[in-house]
């Protein structure tokens, strides 16, 4: 541990003797030099495996290595940090400004803005912290990350799926309905309390330094990973985490977490992590309680890190959630039944009576949200979920229809309009009942049926999925 605490205190010495000896020009000639092929700069390592120092900060810095950093982040849009300067304007500011911003990195003297300090609510209750960096800071670290991941990535377990190329969370599920299908269907589900709030800084340039020789482009990480946070305009200074919502913070709690990866590996466990989601699938309950038990001594231990011994529990793979499914025993994949209960929540905001919405312009913001969640958890045994759900929404926009019509006449003339007889028509239209009874009614389904939705374009997840089965 005093190994690691040097190499961190020491890393603003050294780079204030290493400035003394940097010539501007000649570091300028390294990154025309750099413009080459990124992969086949990122495999120029040494046989220690460690990357080549005279390469990655030139390589970071190059134009076409910019260049495809800022189109990432304009795919990503975001709001702007606490420069106000819109992901739009940058490539004018790169104009005026660019190359005395690269300068500086060069020369160990760029220091990044503070970050913006934006709270969501979170889903299962209170609230999460994101830092919005400035724009240019966001195409610093996104160049950053485009340099290191070709280097970690093949480092990287074969049982880590988050924030990793051609990999994903659908992945990472079917390998544990694999371990639960092969009768491991015991799961130490552990959670890591304000995992990105807890990593700590020396610790996590220490692991970077068994990689990175180039020392400016420690420094510059580290001075990203210190950057403060800007609250109601104070500025408070970070010293552990990474800040949530950075191009560069997968790629480095994918670093720290590699770490766990390996003890699991080692001790030859089943495993799946997605992030700083991870569980652990053994065969018995004793088992899971002293692997629970051993692993959280590890990660307070070794890796620095908090576990929420609430949220951290063992049992049965049914009896808890992996990535939003949960696992029967048998290894067949279903819907959680939280995922379930928040689509409906987003549902209900949506279609909230009082809007003063079209319902054309209800369904067209629906269909985002039920093409995105289907798309999700098409790969669970869901069908009878999804006619459910389906049924679900038509009832909510029939009720939401009808009480657009106000007045009775109003609505007799809608549902005539429908098909429904006149004489039909007249007695929903006098009904007592409240828009939610009558929503349910047959003259409701008579009028707004199946074939009425589908002209109106609302997206069907039943159908969708009994495509995507055949297919």
């Amino acid at each position: 541990m005093e190994h690691q605490q040097d190499i961190a205190y020491q890393l603003d010495l050294f780079m204030e003797r290493r400035l003394d000896t940097i010539h501007q020009y000649g570091d300028r000639k390294h990154v025309e030099g750099a413009n080459l092929s990124l992969g086949k700069q990122v495999k120029r390592v040494n046989k220690q495996g460690r990357a080549l120092a005279t390469d990655l900060i030139g390589i970071v810095c190059s134009h076409d290595n910019l260049h495809r950093a800022f189109k990432q982040v304009k795919r990503n849009k975001g709001a702007a940090g606490i420069d106000r300067v819109p992901v739009g304007k940058f490539s004018t500011w790169y104009a005026e400004y660019g190359e005395s911003m690269v300068d500086n990195i060069l020369l160990g003297t760029y220091y990044p803005q503070s970050v913006r300090s934006v709270m969501i609510p979170k889903a299962n209750g209170g609230d999460r912290e994101l830092g919005i960096p400035t724009v240019q800071d966001r195409v610093i670290q996104q160049a950053i990350s485009q340099v290191l991941t070709p280097i970690y990535e093949n480092e990287f377990s074969n049982y880590s799926y988050g924030f990793r190329p051609k990999r994903s969370a659908h992945q990472a599920l079917k390998q544990a309905s694999e371990y639960v299908s092969d009768d491991m269907y015991y799961v130490v589900d552990m959670d890591m309390k304000s995992f990105f709030d807890e990593v700590n800084h020396d610790r996590l340039i220490w692991k970077l330094s068994h990689k990175v020789e180039d020392q400016r482009l420690l420094l510059l990480i580290r001075r990203y990973l210190q950057c403060g946070i800007m609250k109601g305009g104070v500025t408070s200074v970070r010293i552990k985490g990474t800040p949530q919502g950075s191009p560069l913070s997968p790629l480095l709690s994918n670093v720290v977490l590699d770490e766990l990866d390996k003890e699991l590996e080692s001790r030859g466990h089943c495993f799946v992590r997605y992030a700083d989601d991870f569980s652990i699938f053994v065969r018995s309950h004793r088992a899971s309680e002293r692997v629970k038990k051993s692993i959280s001594n590890f990660l307070t231990s070794q890796l620095k890190l908090k576990v929420n011994e609430e949220k951290s529990i063992s049992c049965e793979s049914s009896k808890t959630e992996l990535l939003g499914y949960t696992i029967l025993n048998n290894g067949t994949l279903i819907i959680g039944r939280s995922r379930t209960a928040r689509l409906k929540s987003k549902v209900r905001m949506v279609t909230k009576r009082n809007r003063g919405r079209s319902l054309k312009q209800v369904v067209e913001e629906l269909n985002p949200i039920l093409r995105g969640w289907f798309n999700y958890f098409k790969w669970a045994s869901c069908k009878r979920i999804l006619n459910d759900i389906d049924a679900w929404i038509r009832r909510k926009l029939r009720c939401y229809r009808l009480k657009q019509c106000k007045k009775t006449i109003a609505a007799k003339r809608f549902l005539n309009n429908l098909g429904v007889r006149t004489w039909q028509s007249w007695i929903l239209a006098l009904s007592g009942k409240g828009w939610w009874r009558k929503s349910s009614s047959p003259q409701s389904h008579q009028a707004m049926s199946l074939q009425w939705f589908d002209k109106l374009g609302l997206y069907n997840m039943s159908i969708n999925y009994e495509k995507f089965r055949v297919n």
